[in-house]
């Protein structure tokens, strides 16, 4: 099977109540990327939007931003859903061998919607949303069914706020970079027990791009920069409603973690950096596990040891995470990027030295209802 790389990345600087519109947006992380990849638009073959009518409170979104991602006399298709899925179709069409490079882009403006309501409406409409639940309370259902199944403290939780905000302060594109102690986390605002204010990502604004090509071009356009290849993936979609899982259960997870291992021929203990989703602070230790980085039940003792701290045996989030920008749509194109942006030896502050292998991961769905994970390398 023909290898396919990430040739060219771009993205905006994830902010709170950017006045840019959607458009805008698309534009500058398209046109980054292809500055990146020193390339023109003529040079991409296709277009895959990562978008959402819901959250651009309009229809069929990712065709009111096809010229601004340069889709204009192209193919241009949608994905709905967090962008690691985006770059898995991207990947795809390639290797069908009716493409040979591929634009992926993503946009959010969180701001100018309402994340509660939005995420009210992913619910069974007969009975859980009549109940109320949203990405918030239903977070609060998982966190509090972890906390039973592993004895994980509220105070674990805050250790993985502290870390990210941490790392967020060498982030130049986060939102909320900030040095905070487990005490400020344990202090702010109780928003769904047991998650705090400063246990939650921030609603924010942003867009991303990445390029991919085929192996057979990606020697021919990437003259410029290191092309980091997209070794495994792996992807798998557990039971729609909360009450046909148990929330502390990773079994979707590990399915799509061993499916990316098997692809790219390696182990966790392979991985130099990890790229984990955490909108909620209790989600990376949960999701840590499911990677395989530690037995169930054990990630928060983990964290707590500063096994994943940016010094630490695996260095996790070393961008802030999705708790220093949570941009929903975007998040997990950003993780990528940055998966690429360390296997290049561009993360500046927050390089991790030596890095050779990576991992991205993205979720769909309330409480990580589907997954995907990718192994990038160099």
């Amino acid at each position: 099977m023909e290898r396919v790389a990430v040739i060219g990345v771009g993205q905006t600087k994830y902010q709170q109540g950017k006045r840019e519109t959607f458009h805008e947006l698309v534009y500058e992380a398209a046109s980054k990327a292809l500055k990146d990849t020193d390339i023109t638009v003529e040079d991409i073959d296709n277009v895959v939007s990562v978008s959402s009518d819901f959250w651009d409170g309009r229809t069929i979104s990712s065709m009111a931003i096809s010229d601004a991602s340069g889709a204009f006399n192209k193919d241009i298709s949608t994905v709905e859903g967090d962008g690691t899925f985006g770059v898995l179709y991207g990947m795809m069409r390639i290797l069908s061998g009716s493409f040979g490079t591929t634009m992926v882009v993503a946009h959010h403006k969180g701001t100018e919607s309402n994340m509660n309501g939005i995420t009210n409406t992913s619910f069974d409409p007969l009975v859980e949303r009549r109940l109320g639940l949203d990405a918030l309370s239903s977070a609060a259902l998982q966190a509090r069914r972890y906390m039973h199944t592993s004895g994980a403290t509220e105070e674990q939780f805050a250790m993985v706020s502290v870390k990210n905000h941490v790392n967020a302060t060498r982030n130049p594109f986060a939102t909320v970079p900030m040095e905070i102690t487990v005490e400020d986390v344990m202090n702010s605002a109780m928003l769904a027990s047991p998650l705090k204010k400063l246990d939650c990502s921030p609603v924010c604004d942003g867009a991303a791009a990445v390029v991919l090509a085929a192996e057979r071009n990606a020697k021919k356009l990437s003259t410029n920069k290191k092309r980091v290849w997209l070794n495994g993936v792996g992807h798998c979609a557990d039971a729609y409603r909360l009450g046909d899982r148990d929330l502390a259960d990773t079994r979707a997870l590990k399915k799509a973690a061993k499916k990316a291992y098997e692809m790219a021929g390696v182990t966790p203990d392979d991985i130099d950096v990890a790229e984990v989703y955490d909108a909620f602070s209790y989600m990376e230790p949960l999701w840590l596990e499911g990677l395989g980085f530690c037995e169930d039940g054990t990630g928060p003792e983990f964290e707590e040891r500063g096994a994943f701290d940016f010094g630490g045996k695996l260095p996790v989030n070393p961008s802030g995470g999705r708790m220093s920008a949570n941009p929903v749509q975007v998040a997990g194109l950003a993780a990528v990027i940055e998966c690429v942006l360390q296997l290049r030896g561009e993360a500046g502050r927050r390089q991790v030295r030596g890095a050779e292998k990576a991992l991205a991961h993205g979720i769909n769905g309330m409480c990580g209802q589907s997954h995907c994970v990718w192994i990038l390398g160099k």
